[in-house]
């Protein structure tokens, strides 16, 4: 069976009702300055491909950069997307674990292999996002990100 080939953890993200609300309090943890909140592009426009459709699903992120790890926010906007679906059934919690490849393909096979199947998919500036059902083998969803896109097909 393959593996990840990457031990090195880049993101844990939790989902949030309420950007604002989060953000202060974890900013205020922490001791650290609020960090700016981004809004995703439509998901029209990143190609974003959930459970098999496409969807215009959003989300506002915040990151917490927190030395090799980064602590990421995320309030979903609309339906239809990991995140929506993640916060409707469990309401806030940690959402998932990411990490980086070089090769997105051979990745989505791998997570297959070992039960994770790939849901939900989108564009990333020349790069690529896309979560992995990881709760029933690893008690969470797993994330992979991609400097340079490679086609899944």
């Amino acid at each position: 069976m393959a593996a990840l080939r990457n031990t090195k953890l880049a993101q844990v993200a939790i989902v949030v009702a309420d950007m604002l609300v989060s953000r202060a309090r974890f900013a205020a943890l922490l001791g650290v300055a609020e960090p700016d909140i981004i809004e995703t592009l439509p998901g029209e426009e990143v190609r974003l491909n959930y459970r098999g459709k496409r969807t215009n699903a959003k989300a506002k992120l915040a990151f917490f950069d927190m030395g090799d790890v980064q602590l990421e926010l995320i309030q979903p906007i609309g339906v239809d997307s990991a995140w929506a679906e993640d916060f409707d059934l469990k309401g806030e919690r940690v959402h998932h674990l990411a990490f980086w490849t070089e090769d997105m393909k051979e990745t989505v096979a791998t997570l297959d292999e070992h039960g994770a199947p790939l849901i939900m998919r989108g564009d990333m500036g020349d790069g690529q996002y896309a979560y992995f059902d990881g709760v029933p083998q690893f008690g969470v969803m797993l994330e992979i990100l991609e400097h340079k896109r490679t086609e899944l097909d």
